[in-house]
């Protein structure tokens, strides 16, 4: 029986990580659940796997939290720290679907422990790779990408000679603002942005995949994860979400991995790993597909993804203060402080702050530095959004 933990269970991965090991309970023991603001549904999934210990990041819950699983074995506790501790438990399999810069600290506690880490935390590499990487290389670790993009070059890459690897191409939807006319993108709301053509997902990855935000980290994480230049990495627009990477050889040849659009694919793929099991997901009909179709992406739509491949030359700890910047910037849209374009140009403010201060971009990438450089772009963001309203 395998220990797993999930930490980020009531948002959409963890959510359908969940419906894996529910269908399947005697094969997991689960250690730990962790989860935020929906107490409901952490107590209720964490009634239904038997976990040992559940967890809300925010200490104002923890009462509920409490009085939800009063009556049972399960432990409860809550807070940042709390989350650390339950990433130090002993576990084989972990998940880390915690969104944002906040899944950094708890990964890597995961990976200290040796344990395998089923990376959805994209943020995790895009603001410390090499720390990721190291930490995981020193105890033992494991990192299986769940992104589906990473999960799709993970799979085409099984059994090759990455020298052999000429281009890795990951593909976007487009988000919900993919045919709109530019201009109109000024005036986009959330509730617009908000809306997904193609994946059902959570607000805040559905809002960075209508600005290609989303895409911009995966650029990052490809590089950090798979060791390939900048140069090497392309991006593609493909409306229909059924090829989800591509990985092209010396050779000429490309292998593409397609599938539905269900996250439960890169999840079960990296649940089992090495193994393949069956999995509840659509079947692709390709007769009934008929046509995919592709193009590039327009740069003047997705400012986000230059300022990914000036993150990715840049190196240092500009990957966190890209990633810090985009998520205040997104905090201040989802608010109403700030248009829809105006996170983009928040973001490139920030880059250029911090590029001025000699020294800052370049330190070494530790927990600590990490942690202060996101809380000073987070500050610097705040600023750049008070000169903008005046």
């Amino acid at each position: 029986m395998r220990r797993i933990s999930i930490f980020g269970s009531t948002g959409s991965i963890g959510q359908n990580t969940i419906d894996l090991i529910a269908r399947a309970p005697q094969d997991y023991d689960v250690v730990a659940l962790t989860g935020g603001h929906n107490i409901a549904q952490l107590a209720a999934d964490a009634k239904l796997v038997n976990a040992d210990i559940a967890v809300t990041a925010f200490d104002n819950h923890l009462d509920e939290l409490r009085a939800a699983l009063a009556g049972t074995d399960i432990k409860v506790a809550a807070g940042q720290a709390a989350i650390s501790e339950a990433a130090a438990r002993p576990a084989d399999w972990v998940m880390s679907a915690i969104v944002g810069a906040a899944g950094l600290a708890p990964g890597l506690a995961a990976l200290e422990q040796g344990a395998t880490l089923a990376l959805a935390n994209k943020e995790s590499l895009v603001c410390a790779g090499a720390l990721v990487l190291e930490t995981a290389a020193r105890h033992g670790g494991r990192l299986l990408p769940v992104d589906s993009e990473h999960s799709a070059v993970f799979q085409a890459l099984t059994g090759e000679d990455i020298q052999s690897v000429e281009r890795v191409i990951i593909t976007a939807s487009g988000g919900a603002f993919r045919d709109w006319p530019i201009e109109a993108l000024k005036s986009a709301t959330l509730a617009e942005a908000s809306s997904h053509p193609n994946w059902d997902m959570g607000q805040r990855i559905t809002i960075d995949s209508a600005s290609m935000f989303n895409k911009a980290l995966e650029l990052i994480e490809t590089k950090e994860y798979f060791g390939v230049t900048p140069e090497q990495i392309e991006v593609i627009v493909h409306p229909e979400s059924l090829v989800h990477a591509l990985v092209g050889y010396d050779d000429g040849g490309i292998m593409a991995h397609l599938g539905p659009p269900d996250m439960r694919h890169a999840i079960g793929y990296a649940l089992h790993w090495p193994e393949r099991r069956k999995l509840p997901v659509a079947r692709l009909d390709l007769a009934q597909i008929a046509n995919l179709t592709f193009k590039a992406p327009d740069d003047a739509r997705y400012p986000a993804l230059r300022l990914a491949r000036a993150v990715m030359q840049r190196g240092g700890l500009s990957g966190a203060i890209f990633n810090a910047a985009k998520e205040r910037s997104l905090d201040a849209f989802i608010a109403g402080q700030i248009g829809f374009l105006d996170m983009a140009t928040i973001v490139e403010s920030v880059l250029e702050r911090f590029e001025a201060q000699p020294g800052l971009i370049d330190a070494a990438i530790t927990l600590d530095n990490v942690t202060q450089t996101d809380h000073l772009a987070r500050e610097w963001a705040d600023l750049e959004m008070k000169i903008r309203a005046g």
